[in-house]
C-alpha cells in the first residue's frame, strides 16, 4: 500500500527534477533575445507611463486654464455690474451690489452664472419689451470702466467673489436707488440702506 508520505516524496522528486531541467536549459540557452525582449517590454511600459502622465498633465492644464478663464470672465462681469450700478458709492455699498449679484446666482431662481445674471433680460408688459435686470445693460455705448472707480469696483467684486469680507446684505437679491420706488419693493422685505441704495430680500 502506497502511503501519503510516499506520494508526497514522489511529487517532490518530480518537481525538483523538472526545476533542475529548467535551470539547466536556462543556463545553456542564448540569453540575448530574452534580455533584448525584456528591455523592449520595459521601454514600452515606461513610454506608456510617460504618455499617460503627459496626457494627464495636458488635461489638468487645460482644465486649469478653462477655470482661470471662467474665473476672470465672472470677475469682469461682476466688477462691471458694481462699476455701472454703484461707482461713487462707499465700498460697503459696492460690495452689497456684488452680493446681490452672487445671491441671485445662488438662489436657483435666476441664471446659474454671474455673467448670465448680470445680462439677464425679462419681458416688461408695461413697456412691451425686454428690459435688463440691471438697467445699465440696456445701453449700447458705454464708456470702458477706468480710473480709481474701476479699481474700487474690481476690489469690491474680488472681496465678495472670494469671500474675504463678511456679508453686508446677506440674502438680498434686489436693490434700488433711494429716489425711485419700483412695484416689486412692496412685495419684498427691506434689510438695509447703504449710500443711495435700498436692499431687499
Amino acid at each position: 500500500m502506497v502511503t501519503r508520505r510516499q506520494v508526497s516524496r514522489f511529487f517532490n522528486r518530480m518537481f525538483h527534477r523538472r526545476w533542475a531541467r529548467v535551470r539547466l536549459s536556462w543556463d545553456l540557452a542564448d540569453k540575448e533575445p530574452w534580455v533584448f525582449g525584456g528591455i523592449v517590454v520595459a521601454l514600452a511600459v515606461a513610454f506608456g507611463i510617460a504618455l499617460n502622465a503627459f496626457s494627464g498633465y495636458k488635461v489638468d492644464r487645460a482644465r486649469a486654464i478653462a477655470e482661470h478663464h471662467d474665473e476672470r470672465k465672472n470677475l469682469m462681469c461682476l466688477a462691471r455690474n458694481v462699476y455701472f450700478e454703484a461707482r461713487g458709492e462707499p465700498m460697503k455699498g459696492q460690495r452689497a451690489v456684488a452680493e446681490v449679484t452672487l445671491n441671485r446666482v445662488a438662489s436657483g431662481n435666476y441664471p446659474d452664472s454671474i455673467c448670465d445674471v448680470v445680462y439677464q433680460k425679462g419681458w416688461d408688459a408695461s413697456r412691451k419689451r425686454y428690459v435688463g435686470a440691471f438697467s445699465w445693460t440696456e445701453f449700447k455705448n458705454l464708456p470702458n470702466p477706468a480710473g480709481e472707480a474701476w479699481k474700487q469696483a474690481w476690489q469690491a467684486a474680488e472681496e465678495v467673489y472670494y469671500g474675504t469680507e463678511p456679508p453686508v446684505v446677506e440674502g438680498a437679491t434686489h436693490f434700488h436707488a433711494v429716489y425711485i420706488k419700483p412695484d416689486w419693493a412692496e412685495r419684498r422685505k427691506p434689510i438695509a440702506k447703504i449710500g443711495q441704495h435700498v436692499f431687499y430680500k
